[in-house]
């Protein structure tokens, strides 16, 4: 597909010394207003503490109403805008894989972190007050970032980026306790979402991703539903009728196109595989934005 990049994503910045940045909101905001608030996509994760104020916030088609002194968690390729009225202040912590990930143990953190790959909703937790941790945490990152670069202030803030990680995680799973028992269902499930997430374009029959973790689909099935309350093919389609969803919105490519790039032979498979399941077709889906 040719334009399916017309969705804005943007890259870490590669003049820093480390790819880790912590920035003003209200700043970061004013310079950039007309491309924070329309639809983009980021190469690198996001922690958006919003300090003071109110506002909605759309993750994938979702709007998230956000809290005063609360934080939002974004994994990398994630599709949001901010709010039009900015009516807040606060920080945007921004770091990539390559910072965070120094072995294949720090890769299936993030991969399997509640934080930003929830299986039930978009992250959101409170801060606390200048005495709790994750406060503290932000500001010993944003003082080891002020200090010269020297060898040991990677290291500083890659640890320092973990405790926040934990602590945050301690704080989402504990207003979570329903569903943070983890257990084989639970593991399952997030052995078929990764698989997921490489497959859905090609392949979208539950049997497939049951071999693929050498399970039966009455197991599979039965994992899906106890964790997320649907069944394995409702997951499957509700993944990828969101990219579906992501391409009609931010970019101009014909329904023809983006049916085949989500695997579709023939465009008018897709057009009622889309209408079966949004009750509208494609074009309709698309004319009725309001971006």
């Amino acid at each position: 597909m040719s334009k399916i990049n017309e969705i804005k994503k943007f890259e870490f910045r590669s003049d820093l010394p480390n790819e880790i940045e912590l920035l003003s909101l209200k700043e970061l905001f004013e310079k950039g207003k007309e491309v924070l608030t329309s639809p983009h996509r980021a190469g690198f994760y996001h922690i958006l503490w919003f300090q003071s104020g109110s506002s909605t916030h759309l993750v994938d088609f979702i709007p998230v109403d956000i809290k005063s002194n609360s934080i939002l968690f974004l994994s990398k390729d994630t599709v949001h805008r901010f709010d039009e009225k900015g009516n807040f202040e606060g920080k945007a912590l921004l770091f990539t894989d390559n910072f965070f990930c120094k072995t294949e143990e720090d890769v299936k953190y993030l991969q399997h972190s509640s934080l930003f790959y929830n299986l039930f909703s978009v992250s959101q937790i409170a801060a606390g007050d200048d005495q709790s941790a994750i406060p503290q945490l932000f500001q010993l990152i944003e003082k080891e970032l002020k200090n010269k670069k020297d060898s040991f202030q990677s290291d500083i803030l890659r640890n320092t980026l973990f405790n926040l990680l934990l602590q945050s995680e301690r704080e989402n799973l504990r207003h979570e306790s329903k569903h943070s028992k983890k257990n084989a269902d639970f593991d399952c499930v997030l052995m078929f979402k990764d698989s997921l997430e490489i497959h859905f374009k090609e392949q979208k029959q539950v049997s497939f991703f049951a071999n693929q973790l050498s399970i039966t689909e009455k197991r599979l099935n039965r994992a899906t539903k106890s964790i997320l309350g649907k069944t394995t093919k409702q997951v499957i389609d509700e993944r990828v009728l969101l990219e579906a969803k992501r391409i009609l919105a931010h970019s101009t490519e014909s329904i023809k196109e983006i049916g085949y790039y989500l695997g579709f032979e023939e465009p008018s498979n897709f057009v009622k595989y889309f209408r079966k399941h949004q009750h509208r077709t494609p074009s309709a889906f698309r004319a009725q934005l309001k971006f």
